[in-house]
């Protein structure tokens, strides 16, 4: 196997020569970038192979093997036809793979903001999930409020199946509730508060008629995050107050 073309000491001597009469921190900062691109091309180049193993009936069971991780874990880290998810907590990107879970099992040919909420649902343990539930009674309730909206495709769904522009409407709309509520991360309560602001959704009609709107969803998840940071706070504070164990011998 022909071994990469990928030299540390040329790369050193690429950064002296380039910053040359600069401080060394400036070089920290240009390797620190480099080194950025370098993961990035890695990370394209092994999309790249992903991509055609799917495209020739390779299971995420397999490629999980080949990768050294679970299925889901590639699951959640190859989404096809999405922006970046790096941001997104392991709900939420499961949130994705579930609604293009739904999508298939459907036989439809896109994701639409219907699958994307049968995906929080089904993710019943994170905020957004609860919060739906609640509001129908059930997770079962719940998930029939929404399948008894859809009919059985007849086609064989694409093998990376894309986003609908209204679900694409969703996903900014998820990073801008993110941003707005001060959060460095997207979790599955901006998925659910994302999928209230797009209106025109199917999904946004769904949970009106289940009786939940953007205001009392907004203020449900403000409550059960600040209850669950409270939590926290207080178990860290628990733990910081108990006593160091005595040293060997005493």
């Amino acid at each position: 196997m022909t071994p990469l073309n990928v030299n540390l000491r040329h790369l050193i001597e690429q950064i002296e020569a380039d910053l040359s009469g600069q401080d060394v921190l400036a070089k920290v900062t240009e390797a620190q970038q480099r080194a950025r691109t370098l993961t990035g091309i890695g990370d394209q180049l092994i999309d790249h192979f992903v991509a055609k193993a799917r495209e020739a009936g390779t299971s995420w069971s397999q490629l999980g093997d080949a990768l050294g991780v679970t299925k889901q874990a590639a699951q959640q880290r190859w989404l096809p036809n999405a922006p970046n998810f790096s941001r997104f907590t392991d709900r939420a990107r499961h949130v994705l793979v579930l609604a293009q879970e739904r999508a298939r099992d459907l036989r439809h040919g896109q994701v639409d903001t219907e699958h994307l909420l049968l995906g929080v649902i089904a993710e019943e343990e994170g905020f957004g999930g609860r919060v739906v539930i609640a509001a129908a009674g059930s997770r079962e309730a719940a998930e029939r409020a929404v399948t008894e909206t859809l009919s059985q495709g007849t086609e064989k769904p694409p093998t990376h199946i894309p986003f609908t522009d209204l679900n694409k409407a969703v996903l900014r709309a998820t990073l801008d509730e993110a941003l707005g509520m001060g959060h460095n991360y997207v979790g599955t309560e901006h998925i659910l508060l994302g999928l209230l602001k797009v209106t025109d959704g199917r999904a946004a009609q769904i949970l009106a008629q289940l009786g939940l709107t953007y205001q009392d969803a907004y203020a449900e998840l403000t409550r059960m995050l600040e209850a669950f940071m409270a939590a926290r706070r207080a178990a860290q504070e628990a733990a910081a107050q108990e006593p160091e164990p005595p040293a060997d011998g005493a």
